[in-house]
């Protein structure tokens, strides 16, 4: 019942928030004298954050109108290009920059962890003028109909080698955070069927390979917590009239309660600073405060069958490290990995995925050359700042992109070619 009374409270506030509204408009109206009284810019203040402490947040855009290829600017027009129940496959093509085919299709695989694809907004930004980007858009559970059927972890990966195979050769994917176990799962159960549309590398980021390796307090709930609990604790059926009503979801609301609880004290100094920005006039900051919440504070629900086989297979049995694994009927084995390139990058003060845990890929996938792997280890940088932020920008997309460019998959004509040349 905590779904419907978040609903009806939701519900409730409504009328409180159009006040506090009409309030802030009050009190910055430029015709108004107390606007430029602190008294006045206080009030507006205070409602301004009553009304966004307690409003919904949509899913926002990821509002990349340019990059910038070879210092040419070029305009990028987001389209929808595979499409599923619980899945958008987003291709930001840049307009009129590159033949077709010269850059290669680097896929972002975006965690579905109660926050929108999004996220990776600066994610997505960094790689652009390094090739042509695809990302994983994940549906909001509680927006699909009971009729589309469920979706898991095994449905997850098939996904993926679905998405893997759409975009065939040349295809190198970045996992951010949770996909990274999906992600070498799907890779392990391609190369095992020989599948020659496996992707030419993959970079792991953050992402809970071995979560008993420096374990932290996420990894540690569920490891206090059996899955009977989560199942009985956490899952609850989406109310009406959303489109999903009576699908069993893991609430993002729920998710997100959790992650400001782990740094509470971060979240109100935060807010202190934005009232204070207000209170002072310092809107460029305000504006800084607002851009970061309207994303943090958008969640979506994960069906709760993901839900639950993600926390019992990752986090509780650590089934893929310990080799044990499965996918539908076939046992995912990282060391059937021979074609596709690996780089792991981890941060050094992440508290989600801690330092080791995301680097246990390496020693799983012992079939990959030498030549073809790499692990960073990234200074200064928590989990958000291993794939956002000043320092990924600088060091860790371009060592990425340069990391792709080094394992770019051959075509066969071309290969072909190099091979006559050396035999002359």
């Amino acid at each position: 019942m905590y779904y419907q009374f978040y609903e009806l409270n939701h519900a409730a506030m409504q009328p409180m928030r159009a006040l506090a509204d009409a309030t802030r408009l009050f009190y910055t109206h430029p015709m108004n004298p107390w606007t430029q009284t602190v008294p006045g810019r206080s009030m507006a203040a205070l409602a301004e954050m009553f009304e966004r402490l307690t409003r919904r947040y949509g899913k926002p855009g990821f509002d990349l109108p340019v990059t910038t290829v070879d210092g040419n600017t070029a305009h990028v027009r987001e389209e929808v290009v595979w499409r599923r129940p619980f899945c958008n496959l987003l291709h930001f093509d840049r307009q009129a920059v590159i033949p077709k085919g010269r850059d290669p299709k680097i896929l972002l695989v975006a965690p579905m962890s109660g926050h929108y694809a999004t996220l990776l907004r600066g994610t997505v930004e960094a790689m652009l003028p390094h090739g042509d980007v695809y990302i994983t858009d994940w549906v909001d559970a509680r927006t699909v109909p009971l009729t589309e059927g469920r979706f898991d972890l095994d449905d997850y990966i098939d996904y993926l080698i679905d998405i893997f195979s759409f975009l065939g050769p040349d295809t190198h994917v970045i996992a951010v955070c949770q996909p990274s176990v999906p992600v070498l799962a799907a890779v392990s159960v391609m190369e095992a069927r020989g599948d020659r549309l496996s992707p030419a590398s993959m970079t792991l980021m953050g992402g809970p390979i071995d979560t008993r390796i420096n374990p932290t307090a996420v990894n540690g709930m569920a490891v206090d917590k059996d899955i009977k609990w989560f199942r009985e604790k956490v899952i609850m059926p989406v109310p009406f009239p959303h489109a999903g009503f009576m699908r069993p979801v893991y609430p993002g609301f729920l998710q997100l309660g959790g992650f400001v609880g782990m740094n509470l004290d971060r979240h109100i100094d935060a807010h202190k600073e934005y009232f204070s920005h207000m209170v002072k006039g310092d809107g460029d900051s305000a504006e800084k405060h607002r851009e970061f919440y309207d994303e943090y504070l958008a969640v979506m629900d994960l069906t709760s069958e993901f839900y639950l086989q993600t926390v019992e297979t990752v986090f509780i049995k650590h089934s893929l490290p310990k080799g044990e694994m499965m996918h539908r009927d076939e046992l995912v084995d990282p060391s059937k990995i021979r074609k596709t390139a690996l780089l792991t990058v981890e941060g050094e003060n992440d508290d989600i995925s801690g330092v080791g845990q995301t680097e246990a890929a390496q020693t799983l996938c012992t079939s990959i050359p030498g030549n073809m792997r790499k692990h960073h280890v990234q200074a200064k940088v928590g989990h958000y700042g291993v794939f956002n932020g000043s320092r990924f920008r600088a060091e860790i997309a371009p060592m990425i992109a340069k990391f792709i460019g080094d394992n770019r998959a051959v075509p066969e004509a071309e290969a072909r070619s190099k091979i006559a040349r050396l035999v002359r």
